[in-house]
């Protein structure tokens, strides 16, 4: 009989090597929750049903790694206050979806300043997903310093919108997200948008502001993931407690429109997916000596004298001009609100009156 896996991480626990060993429990069911997520890419699955089957992989390994770290290792069978904690999602983690390779965006949430504790259970589950070879963007706040930093600072802001809890404490968690939208809410959205644009300018600048580039960066570049991500973004700073800003993008959107985004969101989380399990990394750019594979993973096939390759690669710059059509649609209804100032978000440059 196969030893129940949650047996094997509790003796773990007086393992000569603990860290080393927790790994290697987890490393197995990690491994083959990815490999079913793949299995079903390859098998056609949508692009946002693997993305969301590779988040929900980490979800698994991050509640385990917390219940071990913080029930076995550092129990806390009676927390004080300044005991509570909680793991918290954010960024495109914590809206539900990852490719392949993709950071794990976490925040380790406090209520007041750290404690001894609270520095050994973060160092301890850090440490493990660094020896799995996980990739983690965090950090750890207090709520108030949350709350402080998302008034100033538009990228905090923007990874907060799309906090879910994961584990610990859920009344810390629950209570910080109602305050963080309560804030967010009542403030004045259009520095938020303008910001947002600021970005999504200075990502085109770098990754080639041409839609049309022969090796499209499919998260960064025009009319890749990112520029559906800030239309995300912007409905969710409208309406921080619909889920996904849906409640916005309905209003801004018709039903056509809606459509034409799911299928490009779709799309372009299905070509990413294929990329990184091609590249066998966290590859964004769509190079040349890339696109042949992922265009016959994709079950792309060749037409009379067109290659499949150039028939898959038409397809995604149709899907690129749909971006833009989308975000010149909902522009110009934010426009016509004043919910942001006037500005062109297909072109980024300051508007003439």
């Amino acid at each position: 009989m196969t030893p129940d896996p949650d047996d094997r991480l509790i003796e773990a626990a007086s393992a000569p090597d603990v860290r080393k060993a927790v790994a290697e429990v987890l490393r197995e069911r990690f491994d083959a929750a990815r490999a079913r997520a793949a299995r079903r890419l390859e098998a056609g699955g949508e692009g946002v049903e693997v993305a969301r089957l590779y988040s929900a992989a980490a979800d698994d390994l991050l509640k385990d790694l917390w219940r071990f770290t913080t029930e076995t290792l550092y129990p806390a069978h009676n927390p004080t206050e300044a005991e509570r904690l909680s793991l918290i999602a954010v960024g495109g983690y914590g809206r539900g979806v990852l490719a392949p390779f993709s950071d794990l965006d976490i925040l380790f949430l406090r209520p007041w300043k750290s404690i001894p504790r609270t520095e050994q259970v973060i160092e301890f589950m850090l440490y493990v997903l660094w020896d799995l070879g996980v990739k983690v963007g965090q950090s750890a706040r207090s709520v108030d310093e949350c709350l402080s930093l998302a008034k100033s600072d538009m990228v905090i802001r923007t990874t907060l919108l799309e906090a879910r809890p994961l584990a610990g404490d859920e009344r810390l968690a629950d209570d910080f997200i109602a305050r963080f939208r309560a804030f967010v809410t009542k403030a004045d959205p259009r520095s938020f948008i303008a910001s947002k644009l600021e970005e999504r300018d200075l990502r085109h600048h770098k990754s080639g502001a041409v839609r049309y580039r022969v090796e499209p960066n499919v998260k960064d570049g025009k009319g890749g993931l990112r520029d559906l991500n800030t239309l995300f973004w912007i409905a969710r700073s409208l309406a921080p407690e619909s889920p996904l800003g849906a409640r916005v993008l309905d209003d801004l959107l018709t039903a056509r429109e809606r459509r034409t985004f799911e299928e490009a969101f779709d799309f372009l989380w299905r070509t990413r997916a294929h990329l990184h399990l091609t590249a066998g990394r966290a590859e964004e750019k769509l190079t040349f000596d890339l696109q042949p594979e992922v265009a016959r993973r994709m079950g792309w096939r060749g037409r009379g004298d067109e290659p499949a390759v150039e028939r898959f690669m038409r397809r995604y710059f149709l899907v690129a001009r749909d971006v833009g059509a989308l975000t010149r649609a909902m522009s110009a209804k934010l426009e016509a609100r004043q919910q942001k100032p006037t500005m062109s978000l297909s072109r980024l440059i300051p508007g003439r009156k």
